[in-house]
């Protein structure tokens, strides 16, 4: 297709925020879609995203590497049955320079705002440089946790001694001889741990609530099933479907409480009694709430982690910081040469970080106040022409985030074809519809494990949940298969826009 001018700046046909798994997912899709006029927008210097940003001792996925990868690109040289985060950012380099994208993508161009021209029908996107882009269309493919966060800690400025956040991991520093903490006992801490304790003289983990751990049967790839995947293709999508269904079936214990979640939970004690013999320690490590409520965590040595000569779990609450390391409300202060924080992200529950401005000025952080609303979690109302990847509500509890992400690709593929081959100047979601299909996924939500009572990232403030799917995800992907435009108002380029009537 042609570009298109307006003044100095091009209007590119689609313009894509992220420069991960997602946004090289949906580069690769519109590409072989025929919408070549493609343009990246990454903020770093490299392509990789979350497997670009976390470089912690131990990094790894805990959903199995068949599973997570796209079904459409097949790496059939996956070195271990979970991956470590570099094979993983490799991967994703990889695929860049296979679909030849490292042309598309403008690295260091940092987003900091859109806004939308309803009369010309384009996104003008702001960035940190002062550099601006328009496009017809805008895939926001940064996710929900692209930016790390410190914990509200009193007195964490008056620490003196080293801080390292697990997003940001100092690769320069020598744990050798030192005294470490470790705060958060999440996804990240329980690969973290068991590594630092290998280097480090002594390393105390700070808990506030023990998780449910799982084993994590990670074994290393055999050269035979290599070679078999690269040479039979269907060998490995067997493999595939089988992690997919096995993990499907996981839903009906994770995803709402019932007497297989109560087995769950039976599973996850007898892997901790099988680990750890001290009964103190024991009672210490035992959740209180419903499995599934919280992430999941798999690892097979955390717990033996903990047991080292040079490891302490300390679950009395941290009351403050001190310039020599950390005071617990037991009155107890820990002396500390390095302060490791597993404590999470600053996670996007009410949109991106930057303005979205939308038809009319409507504001999508304002809309979103309360609680992010979006259709089949790729479009909202007043946002034309912008296709969320993430979105709100598209979280999976039980299976690969990239089954979803795949979804979600072929659905905001459908629309932004049929916005220039139409040669629509916008395509909106209708307000009703929007407001239909959120009322039914909020009461099934009330029915999940998620709402049973536990605190986690997954909810907002007031325990509004903007983030998980209440299903299945052979149910996500069925919804997604299914693009209908009569549940959109679709403008024509050459309509004139008083005649449209768009519900606020």
């Amino acid at each position: 297709m042609i570009p298109r001018h307006e003044g100095s700046v091009q209007t590119h046909d689609t313009l894509i925020v992220g420069a991960g798994f997602t946004g090289i997912g949906a580069a690769i899709k519109l590409t072989e879609a025929g919408v070549d006029d493609v343009i990246i927008l990454e903020r770093s210097d490299r392509v990789g995203g979350t497997w670009r940003d976390n470089t912690y001792p131990g990094v790894a996925c805990d959903i199995p590497s068949l599973l997570y990868s796209f079904s459409f690109v097949k790496n059939p040289n996956w070195s271990r049955s979970y991956s470590p985060g570099s094979e993983i950012r490799r991967h994703i380099e990889q695929l860049v320079d296979d679909f030849d994208l490292r042309r598309r993508i403008r690295f260091g161009v940092d987003v900091n705002g859109l806004h939308f021209d309803a009369d010309e029908g384009t996104w003008t996107v702001k960035t940190r440089g002062g550099k601006r882009f328009n496009a017809r269309s805008v895939v926001l493919a940064s996710g929900p946790l692209p930016d790390h966060g410190w914990p509200d800690i009193r007195g964490l400025d008056t620490y003196q001694g080293h801080r390292i956040h697990s997003a940001r991991w100092d690769h320069d520093y020598d744990f050798n001889g030192k005294r470490v903490a470790v705060i958060g006992t999440g996804a990240s801490a329980v690969q973290i741990v068991p590594e630092l304790v290998r280097q480090a003289e002594f390393v105390k983990v700070f808990q506030r609530t023990p998780g449910w751990v799982m084993p994590r049967l990670d074994i290393g790839t055999p050269a035979a099933a290599k070679a078999l995947f690269a040479k039979v293709p269907v060998a490995q999508e067997i493999v595939r479907q089988a992690l997919f269904w096995g993990h499907e079936l996981t839903a009906t214990a994770l995803v709402w409480d019932t007497p297989l979640t109560g087995l769950v939970a039976q599973l996850g004690k007898a892997h901790l009694r099988l680990q750890v013999k001290d009964p103190w320690l024991r009672r210490q490590l035992t959740p209180d709430f419903t499995p599934g409520c919280k992430r999941m965590l798999m690892s097979s040595d955390y717990y033996p982690a903990l047991q080292r000569d040079n490891c302490k779990l300390i679950d009395w609450p941290i009351a403050t910081m001190s310039p020599a390391g950390i005071r617990t409300s037991d009155g107890v202060e820990h002396h500390l040469d390095c302060v490791v924080f597993a404590t999470g992200y600053d996670v996007h529950l009410t949109g991106p970080p930057y303005p979205v401005t939308g038809i009319g000025g409507r504001s999508l952080s304002d809309e979103w106040v309360g609680g992010a609303q979006a259709y089949k979690s790729v479009n909202a109302h007043g946002y034309p022409n912008l296709f969320f990847m993430t979105g709100p509500n598209s979280g999976p509890g039980h299976n690969s985030l990239l089954v979803y992400v795949e979804g979600q690709l072929d659905y905001t593929v459908r629309a932004i074809t049929t916005i220039l081959d139409e040669n629509l100047r916008y395509l909106d979601v209708r307000r009703e519809i929007q407001q239909r299909y959120n009322e039914r996924l909020q009461k099934r939500l009330t029915r999940t494990t998620w709402m049973s009572g536990c605190t986690s990232w997954y909810l907002t403030a007031d325990r509004f949940n903007a983030s998980m799917y209440p299903g299945f995800a052979t149910q996500y992907l069925r919804q997604m298969r299914d693009f209908r435009l009569d549940d959109y108002v679709a403008v024509k380029r050459d309509a004139h826009l008083c005649a449209v009537t768009t519900s606020a």
